[in-house]
This record gives C-alpha cells, structure tokens and sequence, in this order.
C-alpha cells in the first residue's frame, strides 16, 4: 500500500529528496506521491519533520 502526504505538508522537499523511486514531487501547496511507483519503503515519512506521508 503506497504512502500519501496529508495536508499538515509544510513543502520543505524533504521527502522528496529521500524518495529512492523518484515517486515524489511538488503539487500545490504541499508534495503528492505517485501511488503507481511508490514501493511503501516509509524512508519519506523518516525524514518528514511534520509526520505528513502516511499509509495510505
């Protein structure tokens, strides 16, 4: 089950930076995951200073 980001997203990139399939990018306001190439590695919600990438 793929991770998605909640809107406490604070769009700081951190994410993004960590993610090892690229599944992350910028939407509006706050980062979205790619569902199809998320592997549920949970390194995103690692690094996530806000908790914002959950389970979905």
């Amino acid at each position: 089950m793929a991770y998605k980001i909640t809107e406490d997203c604070i769009a700081c990139g951190a994410c993004s930076e960590e993610c090892p399939t690229e599944s992350i990018s910028e939407g509006d306001g706050i980062y979205v995951i790619d569902a199809d190439t998320c592997i549920d590695c949970g390194a995103c919600a690692g690094v996530c200073p806000v908790d914002a990438p959950q389970e979905a």
